[in-house]
């Protein structure tokens, strides 16, 4: 037989095949009837997706222990200074003047205990985005460094800075601004020095504990913030320093007749005593309390640190294992959730969840698990199937885009639960399909044709 007549053959078989009973090849599609339901095909334009996100839908919320953290916890004070102890009155005796000796004055070093204030620009980003920032500008609430050196800022974390200069410190507040994508358009200022303090005791209006600022704190603005020197006599009282040791004295004759003694510079750490007699048993004594005094609080800060410590990790661990059972129900199905459904001529059939605190789009269901088949799925015919409730109506939203623009409309088009995402064939692809079906047929009609 012929070349011709074998081709002819095939076209016989071919035709027969095709238009025989049983073999004709249905593809899905989307038309105007679905099992007794009717479809009411609409374009997704720009127009109209607002209607078509009109549905109400509230996206399910994450459990609390999502929202959750393990800090918050108070660190307990370790008291308040012991009352300084009187002296008794003593004969006076001749004092030798024993000035502190000069030092190099450093920058302000924040540290623990120190209330720093961040103000930032009122916008509405800012208002977003920093809203724990806004509230201290607004409020005048700053931020107290903690034990750890660091300070907590909401939404922000945890940002150390004692032991930085207020320049420093800044900087280390801009670097965590920036790197949570915020404008770090702000100021900072310390609003209260707590870290660094002169002790002020004996004969003045009020003890007290005066605080180092930015500026130097001098000998008679100690004296000053303490009330001034109380004494009646003058003439054998002395102002005494204990600094890193070793006990210096001012009689206090000299020191107003000479006004460069009152702007000797004090450090942190520094006691002074004003006593009206030459007893340094009882000026030590005041020494010696500030010192246990000192010792006393950091080992009471020590054991409060690790008690909070624990109690942090005990909280962490609480929050991780209510998280981790979550999730485990969640995978078992135990669960309740939302899902959309993907199918026709796409990479992958499936069921997509809808997110949890936020609402998806078409476009995040297209493309989660490969998008559109680029070989056999036809791009002018997307849809998305969505009923009504009641089982005889489907809204079937229909988006071309032949024109890869149309696809941003997807990106707006907002997803409600149950909804199908449509995707069909090719015309080729259809073809193609078919022809593959009922190859065997051809074949075997073909062959027939042959033999007789």
């Amino acid at each position: 037989m012929t070349t011709r007549k074998i081709f002819a053959a095939l076209m016989l078989g071919s035709a027969l095949a095709l238009t025989g009973c049983g073999v004709s090849y249905n593809v899905q599609s989307v038309s105007e009837q679905a099992a007794g339901a009717q479809v009411q095909v609409v374009p997704l334009t720009a127009q109209n997706i607002k209607a078509a996100n009109a549905a109400p839908y509230t996206p399910r919320s994450l459990p609390a222990v999502f929202y959750q953290a393990a800090g918050g916890g108070n660190l307990r004070g370790a008291g308040a200074l012991p009352i300084a102890p009187d002296l008794p009155a003593l004969a006076p005796q001749p004092l030798e003047l024993r000035v502190p000796p000069a030092f190099e004055a450093q920058p302000y070093e924040i540290g623990v205990g120190d209330v720093v204030l961040l103000a930032t620009k009122a916008s509405p980003s800012t208002v977003e985005q920093l809203s724990g920032l806004l509230a201290a500008q607004n409020q005048r609430q700053g931020y107290t460094v903690r034990d750890d050196g660091a300070i907590a800022i909401p939404d922000i974390g945890e940002i150390s800075i004692a032991g930085m200069t207020l320049e420093e410190a800044e900087a280390a507040v801009f670097d965590a601004l920036v790197r949570q994508g915020i404008d770090p358009a702000f100021s900072l200022e310390v609003a209260e020095f707590n870290s660094k303090r002169v002790a002020v005791g004996g004969a003045v209006a009020q003890a007290r504990l005066v605080p180092i600022t930015l500026t130097r704190l001098e000998l008679g603005e100690a004296l000053t913030a303490a009330g001034g020197v109380t004494l009646r006599d003058q003439d054998y009282a002395s102002i005494r320093i204990y600094r890193d040791g070793t006990l210096y004295q001012i009689p206090v004759e000299t020191f107003f007749a000479r006004p460069e003694l009152q702007n000797v510079p004090l450090k942190a750490g520094d006691s002074i005593y004003v006593d009206s007699n030459y007893d340094l048993d009882r000026a030590l004594q005041f020494y010696e309390q500030q010192l246990s005094v000192t010792q006393l609080r950091s080992s009471s800060r020590l054991q409060a640190l690790n008690e909070l410590q624990a109690e942090i990790e005990l909280r962490r661990a609480a929050l991780v294992e209510q998280r981790e059972n979550f999730e485990a129900r969640e995978a078992l199905g135990a669960e309740g959730r939302d899902h959309v459904y993907l199918a026709g001529e796409v990479s992958e059939q499936s069921r997509f969840p809808l997110p949890y605190a936020r609402q998806a789009s078409l476009a995040d269901v297209l493309f989660a698990n490969g998008g559109i088949s680029n070989t056999t799925g036809d791009p002018t015919e997307i849809y998305v199937l969505r009923g009504t409730g009641e089982g005889d109506t489907v809204t079937a939203w229909h988006l071309d885009a032949g024109n890869a623009a149309a696809l941003a409309l997807a990106t707006r088009f907002e997803m409600r639960p149950n909804d199908v995402v449509f995707v069909e064939a090719q015309p080729i692809t259809k073809w193609n399909r078919a022809l593959q079906q009922a190859l065997p047929t051809l074949i075997s009609t073909a062959a027939a044709s042959v033999a007789n």
